[in-house]
């Protein structure tokens, strides 16, 4: 007897959904359009996180050493800097380390560094890498105060520019969420309502007869999610073919190279679009049908 109800529930989805064409047409349409809107927008997400770890990765704080500081103060320096709140790691360059990278630096204009042959001309260092960027002003400060220090050299303004437009693009995909959300809900609420409303009688009739409204709602709600789930698989196709052929444009800009930054490949975001767009779509789609069942059924 369950499965006879289930298999009741299942074909009259499936049924509904051919039925209510028109409908069904525009909710998967505007469904489509707004998961990939949404695909966009996540895909973005992932990709500036993505961006702003290997940030993290690179960036550091070089903290130049005093020509005069003994071993032991190095190694005080060095200790202090690691129990600072947000450094990751705190590794020592050697005067020599730091001509050696001079050199490879400059390796295609010997000229530039003729003369430059000598180690104690550069100073030697620590490269102090965050666990936080947001921390990166805070740690710099801190370093500031230790002895032995002579100065320091960091990025702290290209940081805090780019935690400014991480944190506002994902602000704005917040926001894009939240309104494609809503627009997805009315859309469906609205054509699941329609079809309601062309089997008003046969609703009537079936509850004169003592059918439950649970029992009336299942095949809507089916309706609600097999829309919801053919407009996810459509949209993983489309948001597919989209992101290759953006992505290799991107990765392939003069801009990312000078960042020395890349994208995700999307194989590496592909099973987590699924899953949210299979829950999207699952989510919408009950969320919508049982807006406009309440209207018409007296709950």
């Amino acid at each position: 007897m369950r499965y006879n109800g289930i298999t009741y529930l299942i074909s009259e989805g499936f049924s509904n959904v051919f039925k209510n064409k028109k409908g069904t047409t525009t909710s998967l349409i505007t469904m489509i359009c707004t998961m990939f809107m949404f695909g966009v927008t996540f895909a973005i997400g992932q990709n500036v996180n993505y961006i702003m770890e290997q940030v993290k990765q690179q960036q550091g704080i070089e903290v130049f050493i005093l020509n005069d500081a003994t071993d032991e103060d190095v190694n005080i320096l060095g200790e202090k800097i690691k129990k600072l709140d947000g450094v990751s790691t705190a590794t020592y360059k050697s005067k020599q380390e730091a001509l050696d990278s001079v050199k490879e630096s400059f390796k295609d204009y010997p000229e530039a560094i003729a003369g430059y042959e000598n180690d104690y001309i550069f100073p030697a260092s620590y490269i102090v890498k965050l666990t936080d960027l947001n921390k990166a002003e805070e740690v710099e400060n801190a370093i500031e105060e230790m002895e032995s220090v002579k100065n320091i050299r960091s990025s702290n303004d290209t940081i805090n520019t780019l935690i400014k437009i991480a944190n506002g693009i994902r602000i704005a995909i917040a926001v894009v969420f939240v309104g494609l959300l809503i627009i997805a809900i009315t859309i469906i609420s609205n054509a699941i309502k329609l079809s309601v409303h062309n089997r008003r009688k046969e609703i009537s009739i079936m509850k004169y007869v003592g059918a439950t409204n649970s029992f009336i709602r299942g095949p809507f709600l089916v309706e609600g999610v097999i829309i919801g789930i053919f407009a996810a698989f459509v949209t993983v196709i489309l948001i597919t073919f989209t992101y290759d052929a953006v992505a290799t444009q991107i990765v392939t800009s003069q801009v990312l190279q000078v960042m020395n930054v890349t994208l995700l490949q999307y194989s590496e975001i592909l099973k987590l679009i699924i899953i949210v767009y299979v829950v999207l779509g699952v989510g919408i789609g009950m969320i919508g049908s049982g807006l406009s069942m309440r209207k018409y059924l007296e709950v």
